[in-house]
């Protein structure tokens, strides 16, 4: 497994070096980005997490393989809140109940304002198509946290005062 990847920083058990990213957010925050975490692990028990400490965002990308660019879906979170992005096909999703927000090239994106909207069927379908246009896990494989990279410069995970 990566750890400490880009930044320099001497390799640490990636579960906690992951907790202490959800830990810089407001407690309720830090409690649904966990809760949104395991939902997703549920529905994507084969796809590895991919993680970022950025700037802008804290992301937890879910990919059948260890490249970004075959992330099905990531887990978004700043200080304004958590979204699940859709990054690399969020264009070729289909939409009927207009959804996805978002203007960029391939990358579109929905809010979620609690664990019950991870229940709608809505949702579930944009998922389901995601991992239908995604590759294949590897027969047999195993999901990996792996630590991609950490910003040592980052915006407040917190709302300011």
């Amino acid at each position: 497994m990566k750890t400490g990847a880009k930044s320099g920083r001497a390799p640490a058990e990636p579960e906690a070096e992951l907790q202490t990213f959800i830990e810089k957010f407001e407690p309720k925050n830090q409690d649904f980005i966990r809760t949104v975490r395991r939902a997703l692990q549920k529905r994507l028990p084969s796809a590895n997490e991919l993680v970022y400490d950025n700037y802008n965002f804290f992301v937890i990308g879910y990919s059948h393989s260890e490249r970004p660019s075959d992330a099905i879906l990531s887990l978004v979170a700043d200080h304004k809140g958590v979204r699940i992005a859709f990054p690399y096909m969020g264009t070729r999703l289909p939409d009927p109940h207009n959804m996805l927000q978002g203007s960029g090239a391939k990358n579109r994106f929905i809010a979620i304002n609690s664990a019950e909207e991870l229940k709608r069927p809505e949702l579930e379908a944009l998922i389901r198509a995601a991992v239908d246009l995604s590759k294949a896990p590897p027969p047999g494989a195993k999901a990996k946290l792996i630590i991609r990279s950490v910003s040592p410069k980052q915006r407040p995970r917190r709302k300011s005062k």
